[in-house]
């Protein structure tokens, strides 16, 4: 599984895991493109490297109230990709395996902004990824399991 730490000094989402993603923008015909068009700026992922799969439900963000689309890409293995982080948007590019991101599964009671989250959590390797992340990655987990 491929995500990104975002810059710690960026306005939403700062130091944070996540999927490779953004806003939809104008010339984008659907949603799919704009995951495609995303990932090839944050992470220089080409998108004719990717398989497109199912669209997963859309998960709402607890803090800024952003609603995500996600769809399931399939790649060959990511250090075969040539992935480079945007490095005005991007600290890290992160891969975990699956087994990895099962083993590091935990429901947490979190404070965010001041806000109480009861979330999936998954500590892999020192990071912490969860919210909406977390969700969508507990959604495909499921479909897979």
């Amino acid at each position: 599984m491929i995500f990104t730490e975002r810059r710690a000094d960026l306005r939403r989402h700062a130091g944070e895991i996540s999927f490779p993603g953004g806003r939809r923008d104008e010339d984008d015909a659907d949603l799919q493109t704009t995951a495609l068009r995303e990932a090839q700026e944050e992470i220089g992922l080409d998108p004719a490297q990717v398989r497109i799969g199912e669209a997963l439900p859309a998960t709402r963000t607890f803090v800024t109230n952003y609603i995500v689309h996600p769809f399931v890409g399939y790649v060959s293995h990511p250090r075969e990709l040539g992935l480079r982080p945007n490095p005005t948007e991007v600290e890290t590019v992160l891969t975990f395996s699956l087994d990895l991101l099962r083993e590091g599964y935990e429901m947490r009671r979190l404070i965010r902004r001041g806000v109480p989250i009861h979330t999936p959590t998954y500590e892999v390797e020192g990071q912490l990824i969860w919210g909406a992340t977390a969700r969508i990655l507990s959604d495909l987990l499921d479909r897979l399991d």
